[in-house]
């Protein structure tokens, strides 16, 4: 499992990489108030992704943090309950004992 997720962070890195270097272009926006920023292509492209990947990211860790915390609290109000005794089992009324020969 290590193995593939390395392989995946490698892939990743390698496509960004080759992004970057056959786009690198120098781009212009306009802003508000007549304001221009120039940046390159693959700086403007990573910044829009982490735009909108960082703000679910962190939900989704928080998200993932008040589980684990409900889970655990669950877990130790079960642990503090006493089970009762369950009843003995009688046989079923269509068993029949056979000896064995």
């Amino acid at each position: 499992m290590r193995f593939l997720k390395t392989l995946i962070w490698v892939t990743i890195i390698v496509g960004l990489v080759v992004f970057a270097t056959n786009n690198w272009y120098l781009v212009s926006l306009r802003l508000w108030g007549g304001l221009r920023l120039e940046t390159k292509l693959p700086a403007l492209v990573m910044a829009a992704f982490l735009l909108g990947f960082l703000p679910l990211y962190i939900l989704h860790l928080t998200q993932v943090w008040r589980m684990k915390r409900r889970i655990f609290v669950l877990e130790g109000n079960q642990r503090s309950v006493p089970v009762p005794p369950s009843p003995p089992v009688a046989p079923h009324p269509t068993y029949k004992a056979v000896d064995p020969i």
